[in-house]
C-alpha cells in the first residue's frame, strides 16, 4: 500500500508547488491536495502519514489537528514556531525547503526515530551517476557554483557545465532541488553535511 499524504493549503499554488517536491522526495505515495477543511472531514483521516496544512487552516481547527499532532505539519510564513507542533517555512529557496523536509525525516518521531513520511519511501536505487558525476552532484548541493566546481576538482568550466547537464539529464531533475534529494536520498550526502 502506497503512502497517503494531505495537503490542505487555500493557496492553489503554494500547494501544487508542495506536492510537487514531495512526488520528487516521496516516489508512488499518493499526494492529495486539499483546499478547505471541509474536504479533510469528507475523507478518512487514518489513511494519511501526515498531514501538510496551512497556519490559518490549523488555527482554525486546532483540536483537530492538535488530536494529530504526531501527524500534522504546519506550513508557516517565515520563521515562526508553535509550541509543540512541527513546522515548515514556506517561504524560502527550494533548495532550503527540501534540506527542512529531509531534516524532519532525520530529526522527528516515528519507530526507531524515522519520521514515517520517509520510511515508505524507495530504497536508494543502483547509483545511475559516474563516479565524477557524483563529486560535482555532492558540491552542486554544498551550494558551490559552477565556477567553485571547477577549481575543488581541477577541471574545465565546461566540463562542469557538461556534467550538470547529464546530471539533470539522467535524474530527470527540474533544479538543483531535485539532485539533493537524489544525493540525500542515496546516502551520498547527510542532509546536516549540505
Amino acid at each position: 500500500m502506497q503512502p497517503q499524504f494531505a495537503i490542505i493549503e487555500p493557496n492553489i499554488l503554494t500547494g501544487i508547488g508542495l506536492q510537487a517536491i514531495l512526488e520528487d522526495i516521496i516516489p508512488g505515495a499518493e499526494i492529495k491536495l486539499l483546499q478547505t477543511f471541509e474536504e479533510v472531514e469528507s475523507l478518512e483521516t487514518n489513511q494519511f502519514v501526515h498531514f501538510f496544512v496551512s497556519s490559518r487552516i490549523y488555527f482554525e481547527h486546532t483540536q483537530f489537528f492538535r488530536q494529530q499532532s504526531a501527524r500534522s505539519i504546519v506550513l508557516v510564513n517565515g520563521d515562526m514556531t508553535i509550541s509543540g507542533v512541527k513546522t515548515i517555512n514556506i517561504c524560502q529557496e527550494e533548495k532550503q525547503f527540501v534540506r527542512d523536509i529531509l531534516a524532519l525525516n532525520r530529526n522527528q518521531h516515528g519507530p526507531h526515530g524515522n519520521m514515517p513520511m520517509l520510511s515508505h519511501s524507495h530504497k536508494p536505487s543502483e547509483l545511475i551517476l559516474s563516479p565524477r558525476e557524483i563529486e560535482v552532484a555532492l558540491l552542486l548541493s554544498k551550494g558551490c557554483i559552477n565556477k567553485e566546481v571547477a577549481d575543488r576538482l581541477n577541471i574545465s568550466l565546461a566540463t562542469v557545465i557538461s556534467h550538470r547537464k547529464n546530471i539533470m539529464d539522467k535524474l530527470h531533475a527540474r533544479s538543483l532541488a531535485d539532485i539533493i534529494v537524489y544525493v540525500v536520498m542515496n546516502g551520498l550526502a547527510d542532509v546536516s553535511e549540505l
